[in-house]
């Protein structure tokens, strides 16, 4: 038995088992007796809206690859969940099916708990399309308070391009602009999410006239997992970071970004800025002005 045959018997198996466990009658089918559990082929092959016969090939490892159209047609029918789907396609197709971005920016206790444990290092989580949607305190002190932003606000290129502060924490703005542009390219790309930052990319182009002449160069640039990040903070002068990105377990669309203090000078400034924060917060508000 040659290769091709073993993954299309692969890909049987697999369907048999997917349509064995629906329930027939939640699907709207009748209720009758069956000799097996789930559903018939020809019930498989109806909500797919493809032929009975063609199915039947398929799970019978005949009748040649399927096309992308196919397996997401039968991915629906068998109610897939994201990496069933994923597995049918590597059997199907031998890769993976073309990203589908899916917005969900709920971030669990356990995260915050996680990025405020990392304090004193700067750490934040990030969608797909580069909205930041958890950060705690050391990432606050660094160089924005995301929570004085609006949600919609809170996305690192709009940040970057259209906020004084970024540009002033730049040793080489233009530099390190061209390579953010890039790498948000190959993110959003990547995630399937072309649609959902289309908005985005029109308000800076037509904000920022540097943005539209990086934008039109049309590079790709990969965020690697490791790198040095350097930054002018205005109040606690030139600060290094190593910095590293990570995928959030079970959550393919979140990106956790942590930044450790290169020195320990740069540590020792992260944590003063962070003292000061919490003196200031300490601080009882004066009573009102009686007028």
């Amino acid at each position: 038995m040659n290769e091709l045959v073993a993954k299309e018997n692969l890909l049987g198996s697999f369907l048999r088992d997917r349509r064995k466990k629906l329930d027939p009658i939640a699907l709207g089918f009748p209720a009758e007796r069956r000799r097996t559990p789930g559903l018939r082929r020809e019930e498989v092959a109806q909500r797919a809206h493809i032929s009975a016969t063609w199915y039947t090939w398929l799970e019978q490892g005949r009748g040649g690859a399927p096309s992308a159209d196919v397996l997401d047609r039968i991915a629906r029918a068998l109610m897939l969940t994201g990496v069933e789907r994923e597995h049918l396609f590597l059997l199907g197709l031998g890769r993976p099916p073309e990203a589908r971005y899916n917005k969900n920016e709920d971030v669990t206790p356990r995260l915050q708990r996680v990025l405020d444990a990392l304090d004193p290092c700067p750490a934040m989580i990030r969608t797909a399309t580069w909205d930041v949607v958890a950060w705690n305190r050391a990432a606050t002190v660094m160089l924005i308070d995301y929570g004085s932003l609006p949600p919609e606000q809170r996305n690192i290129l709009r940040f970057f391009f259209l906020d004084p502060r970024a540009r002033a924490s730049q040793h080489d703005w233009h530099n390190v602009a061209r390579f953010v542009v890039g790498a948000f390219r190959m993110d959003t790309a990547r995630a399937g999410a072309a649609a959902e930052v289309a908005p985005l990319i029109e308000e800076l182009r037509r904000l920022s006239p540097e943005f539209e002449a990086m934008w039109r160069e049309n590079d790709f640039r990969r965020i690697h997992g490791e790198a040095v990040k350097h930054i002018k903070h205005p109040v606690a002068g030139p600060l290094a970071f190593e910095f590293s990105a990570f995928a959030v377990d079970g959550r393919t669309d979140l990106t956790m970004v942590v930044y450790h203090p290169a020195t320990p000078a740069d540590a020792d400034k992260i944590a003063s800025l962070l003292a000061a924060l919490v003196e200031k917060e300490r601080k009882p508000r004066g009573a009102p002005k009686i007028i």
